[in-house]
């Protein structure tokens, strides 16, 4: 959807950390009850649905699982020009395979899948190179009142929270931009 929305709106798209569950130990946990009742009351089918109206599958995760990695590789990636690649092999991975991003066998695939040299990506985010950076997106994240994921931030002033429909979208980004890029008046 969001190349969609790229090729309909002259618009950039800057991937940042957040931690939905900040206090994820790191080896993930079990879900919260409130996910299991949405799951039962037919999210998981709205987004599988969702998923398929853009040609992609969607497989559920079965636990939380700690992404301070991922996070940490990625911006492993945004300085080597991969960030973009990089994202869409984890979403991937995570949404499409149910794989667990905590662990370095997933996130070294998605690296060779994007490009990047595996192996010193996990050295430099073993060696806490990124920590810093993204532990300061994150609060920068929940300064501006992000609570939930994905949520995109239009012109830092506009939020749109959850995956939602092309239309949705189409919609707040009128509110900022004319198709095609034109800013409004």
């Amino acid at each position: 959807m969001v190349e969609k929305l790229k090729a309909d709106y002259e618009m950039e798209v800057e991937w940042r950390p957040f931690y939905l569950y900040w206090d994820t130990p790191p080896e993930g946990r079990d879900l919260p009850e409130h996910v299991k009742q949405a799951r039962a009351a037919g999210s998981e089918q709205r987004l599988t649905q969702l998923a398929a109206s853009f040609g992609m599958k969607f497989v559920s995760t079965k636990r939380i699982y700690n992404t301070r990695l991922a996070h940490e590789a990625t911006e492993y990636a945004r300085d080597h020009g991969r960030h973009i690649e990089f994202h869409h092999a984890v979403f991937d991975k995570v949404y499409a395979e149910g794989q667990d991003v905590s662990r370095w066998d997933v996130l070294q695939a998605a690296a060779r899948q994007a490009g990047l040299d595996a192996e010193e990506m996990k050295q430099e985010v073993e060696a806490g190179k990124y920590k810093a950076r993204v532990e300061e997106e994150v609060k920068r994240a929940y300064a501006m009142g992000v609570s939930g994921v994905p949520t995109y931030v239009l012109n830092d002033k506009y939020a749109v929270v959850g995956a939602q429909p092309y239309d949705v979208f189409k919609r707040a980004l009128e509110t900022v931009v004319k198709p095609n890029g034109g800013k409004t008046a």
